[in-house]
């Protein structure tokens, strides 16, 4: 599973970067979690918006941190 957070290095960006690494920690799964800070690079994922949570190629939240429990939802979905 790849899973990518798009942010500028703010506050919100390190956070939700925090709840995926604790997200996939405790749901036990083997990701590709990578942060994503170049502009262009978060551009090519059409965000606006940041942080933003790209799951598998596919950007699923944008414009705020979700925590753990929404994160894990989101992870067992894939």
């Amino acid at each position: 599973m790849k899973i990518r957070v798009l942010g500028a290095g703010c506050k919100n960006c390190a956070q939700l970067e925090q709840n995926v690494f604790n997200a996939a920690a405790e749901l036990g799964i083997d990701a590709d979690i990578q942060k994503i800070e170049d502009v262009a690079e978060i551009m090519k994922y059409g965000v606006m918006s940041t942080p933003a949570l790209v799951i598998n190629g596919k950007v699923v939240a944008a414009g705020r941190v979700l925590n753990t429990e929404e994160i894990k939802r989101l992870l067992t979905k894939q």
